[in-house]
């Protein structure tokens, strides 16, 4: 994929008031603003024109994740003052506006991106989407669900540069070795006290794959990831096993690192930088170190004299 050039501004100068983002060549234009500063917003003449909004906050329910709310409008800030006085919205902290500079976008092409966004959403299942389910696609013509899917994709491409990642897809990993892609690790396995766990590391993410045990009695001395195994307990991912005492995952489950899974894995604390093993015995980071010395050359040195400072 080619290089991608964003533009942020920040409307005050202050990188948590209201801010703009762009894409070099691209017809729309996201506008992200805190709920306190809707006043603020009001001023702005765009936020007038038909659009598409995204409300996030964290979630009541899961201090782990956000919930998020999709909607679209003729007028976008109306729909957003009556969303400020909604009590069932009330878990909203930001928004994300999502306009067009040309002010092509059509209520069918609003309403089409809102039921595009939230089936994107429900699939990627990062977050609780509080729209139930999505509407009927409008009927568009070809080439305007063509110009649609491709103003979709450079949203995607934007929003997690903004703090969202509720729309990036789910990673896939496979297990066997001569399917791996480019973008992913060899296959680490972690056995530990009877629970056996695949995974891969796929752009950034470390993904324990389906099928995997994890223990379920938690250790005493366990304070790492604690609550995110509760959750993922709770959302049914991590279900009894046919084997007493433990867990089975029931999908590839994605987490911040190597140390987040295997405590999952291990119900409790646990190095998985270390603990994580390739089949010939590579450790996670011995393979990290390996691909890093690939790319640094070998007279390097982090003795400032090398540089002349």
């Amino acid at each position: 994929m080619s290089g991608k050039t964003i533009r942020l501004y920040l409307v005050n100068g202050l990188p948590t008031d209201i801010l703009t983002a762009e894409i070099i060549n691209w017809t729309g234009k996201v506008i992200v603003t805190p709920r306190s500063q809707l006043a603020e917003l009001a001023k702005r003449e765009e936020v007038r024109r038909t659009g598409v909004y995204c409300l996030v906050g964290p979630d009541p329910e899961n201090a782990l994740r956000d919930a998020v709310y999709f909607g679209e409008g003729d007028n976008v800030l109306t729909r957003l003052t009556a969303h400020d006085r909604d009590e069932t919205k009330d878990f909203w902290t930001r928004c994300a506006l999502v306009i067009s500079k040309d002010q092509n976008i059509t209520k069918s092409h609003g309403r089409y991106l809102e039921s595009r966004l939230i089936s994107i959403a429900n699939q990627a299942d990062r977050s609780k989407i509080h729209n139930g389910t999505a509407p009927p696609l409008p009927p568009l013509p070809e080439s305007d669900v063509a110009d649609m899917e491709y103003f979709l994709g450079q949203l995607q491409l934007m929003l997690p540069v903004l703090g969202f990642n509720f729309l990036q897809p789910k990673p896939k990993a496979t297990l066997r070795g001569d399917d791996v892609s480019a973008d992913e690790s060899p296959l680490f396995e972690l056995n530990v006290v009877g629970a056996q766990a695949k995974a891969r590391e796929i752009k950034g993410e470390f993904i324990v794959l389906k099928g995997s045990t994890a223990r379920k009695e938690g250790l005493k001395s366990w304070t790492s990831y604690k609550a995110l195994r509760d959750q993922l307990v709770e959302e049914g991912k991590l279900v009894d096993s046919s084997q007493p005492g433990f867990f089975v995952l029931m999908d590839d489950i994605a987490f911040s690192s190597p140390s987040a899974g295997g405590a999952v894995v291990n119900a409790g604390n646990i190095n998985g930088r270390t603990a994580w093993k390739t089949e010939a015995g590579e450790t996670y980071q011995e393979w990290h170190e390996r691909k890093l010395a690939k790319v640094i050359p070998d007279d390097y040195s982090d003795d400032d004299s090398s540089t002349g400072l």
